[in-house]
């Protein structure tokens, strides 16, 4: 009997910063929008199952959308309800995940904007591909 086996990659297309900050979600997305000029708002919870006891964890998220080139950005808490969004990375705070890619200038103006937040302790790309968790990112 022949078998089929199906393998599953997950779509990895987007960029990924790993963000420290003592600062609640909703003052860093205020601090950022003053920072970038852009305008992060507050969308429904992230609902992910992390244990295998059929728990389920909620994660604040907040979006912002580039209409003319379709960019989106995500602010992601990396602590919920139930857990961590990527256990492996306890230490970082909130992750930004931004879809349909910037070029490197406009990604690198981004990053250095939100390190000159003074609040910002860190924020660093990941590559999203390195971490066991990634699934926790595709929604």
């Amino acid at each position: 009997m022949n078998r089929l086996t199906l393998k599953y990659e997950p779509d990895l297309d987007f960029v990924l910063v790993a963000v420290t900050s003592s600062l609640k979600d909703y003052l860093l997305c205020f601090k950022i929008n003053k920072q970038l000029d852009i305008d992060f708002a507050r969308i429904e919870e992230l609902p992910l199952q992390l244990t295998t006891s059929g728990e389920v964890g909620y994660f604040s998220r907040y979006h912002y959308k580039i209409k003319e080139t379709e960019t989106e950005f995500f602010l992601l808490a990396n602590k919920g309800t139930e857990g961590y969004l990527i256990p492996e990375m306890k230490k970082t705070d909130y992750f930004i995940l931004i879809r349909n890619y910037l070029d490197e200038e406009d990604l690198e103006n981004f990053m250095e904007g939100l390190n000159k937040i003074p609040e910002v302790v860190v924020a660093a790309e990941v590559d999203p591909g390195k971490l066991k968790s990634k699934e926790n990112l595709i929604f």
